[in-house]
């Protein structure tokens, strides 16, 4: 046997991340250490670590997000890496530096990588120097009202700002004319503040008529660079995405092609080294396509590549954060069939209100083509303290229609007993005229509503009773 990567990493992060990154490690015969709050003391990454280490009480900021008592776990058990998973610390440039002050190994991307394309407008700097579509606005970010409002009325209402730190929709707006522009700038200053500390924002012409689309690539420090194909990621709810697949329905091969093509000139550019997702817009009604930022992590969405690949991305990345090469050359990858992804949150699928609790009985499907990412298990209790999101069911099949017709199946037989999924929501998506017909956009929630009959059901017993 091989001599591993490392001898021993500290996950920082929990949940089915945590999870998926003790299996590749304990595949790639390295110890780790989980670490926890108080609240996830019965979680299964601590049950399954070889080590564990308690970081604090529930709150994220006094645990999962305390760089104090992660570091002191890490020296404490002599870990010789990190794996941040993704959300916590996985894009916090200061983190990964003072991993290396302290002689730990963070698994990820440069902190110059970190720094230059985990910032929006750095990234799209770099996208406008090698010739990489952006959308029509400027590439720099703004705290002035003033400044913000003569870049809008540059492009043209309606225009969209987004916070150049971070993301997850965190102060993005839609602004449709000037008299609304100062009040709103405002608020999403305020907003992706309080979250990145950094108020700087994006101004940029809105589309309204686009899919999200992203490419999976991977680099070491050899300069060696590849994508692993592209992940539709469209299908969203208050820019929070629920479900992808691969390849991309009904889009233009050629279109798709050239989005790959400047993903790696992206990467390149940057002598980018470890996994990253370069993320696009295409406009379905020119067919031309924008760059909007890269995740310079471990993607959510990550084993819908791996599915359709059949490759191990978490594995790839541990080893080039060690100093190996890619065990892939870009002729060895080969997208096989169609894979989808959705994500199960622990959520009222009505109102998309937050459902922890005790799961009283759990059975996760199975079957050919059938995966479940998920630290779940009978007796286990969601806590209301993190994100809602609990599981990821990923199928895979011939083709999109069959794949579609076993993920249908596989939301049936999965049983989670005790608090509400969204899984209901998954099957109507999945049932819809237009999403099967791949006549999709980001908007396909916002323009449908699922629960239409539902909405007026309760609302009118709610009338009766008054």
């Amino acid at each position: 046997m091989s001599k591993p990567p490392f001898q021993k990493i500290l996950i920082a992060n929990r949940g089915e991340i945590a999870l998926r990154i003790i299996r590749a490690c304990h595949e790639l015969g390295i110890k780790t250490v989980a670490v926890h709050s108080t609240a996830d003391v019965e979680a299964l990454h601590v049950k399954l670590a070889t080590q564990s280490v308690c970081i604090g009480p529930p709150s994220p900021k006094d645990s999962y997000l305390n760089v104090a008592s992660i570091m002191a776990a890490a020296i404490a058990t002599r870990v010789d890496a990190i794996h941040p998973g993704y959300g916590f610390l996985s894009e916090n440039a200061a983190f990964a530096e003072i991993c290396g002050s302290c002689g730990v190994t963070f698994i990820g991307p440069s902190v110059r990588n970190m720094r230059v394309m985990g910032d929006k407008a750095r990234a799209r700097r770099v996208a406008d120097k090698v010739g990489v579509p952006t959308i029509p606005g400027e590439s720099r970010g703004m705290l002035e009202v003033a400044d913000a409002l003569a870049v809008a009325e540059k492009i043209g209402f309606p225009v969209l700002l987004k916070a150049c730190a971070g993301g997850g929709g965190r102060g993005m707006k839609i602004v449709s004319k000037p008299e609304e522009f100062g009040s709103i700038f405002e608020t999403a200053k305020r907003e992706v503040e309080s979250a990145f500390g950094d108020g700087h924002l994006l101004v940029e012409k809105y589309l309204p008529n686009v899919r999200h689309v992203e490419v999976q690539i991977a680099g070491d420090r050899f300069q060696n660079i590849i994508d692993l194909g592209v992940r539709d990621c469209s299908i969203q709810r208050r820019y929070q995405k629920l479900l992808e697949e691969s390849p991309s329905p009904g889009a233009d091969p050629s279109v798709i092609s050239r989005l790959q093509e400047s993903a790696l000139e992206i990467a390149k550019s940057v002598n980018y080294s470890s996994l990253g997702t370069v993320e696009f817009l295409v406009d379905m009604d020119t067919k031309q396509f924008y760059f909007i930022e890269m995740n310079t992590r471990l993607q959510v969405e990550h084993p819908v590549t791996e599915c359709a690949t059949d490759s191990d991305v978490v594995r790839e990345q541990i080893r080039i954060s060690a100093g190996k090469e890619l065990s892939l050359e870009q002729k060895d990858v080969r997208i096989k069939g169609h894979t989808i992804e959705v994500r199960i949150n622990a959520e009222d699928p009505l109102t998309s209100i937050p459902s922890p609790g005790v799961i009283r009985s759990y059975h996760p499907p199975g079957g050919h083509g059938v995966r479940v990412d998920s630290a779940l298990y009978s007796g286990y209790t969601v806590q209301p303290y993190y994100d809602s999101l609990v599981s990821k069911l990923i199928v895979r099949a011939e083709d999109r229609e069959a794949c579609l017709r076993k993920l249908a199946v596989a939301l049936d037989e999965y049983i989670i007993e005790g608090i509400h999924t969204n899984a209901e929501l998954h099957r109507r998506i999945i049932n819809h005229a237009d999403f099967r017909a791949a006549r999709f956009n980001t908007k396909f929630l916002e323009n449908n509503n699922l629960f239409a009959k539902e909405v007026a059901c309760n609302s009118s017993e709610t009338s009766s009773t008054k």
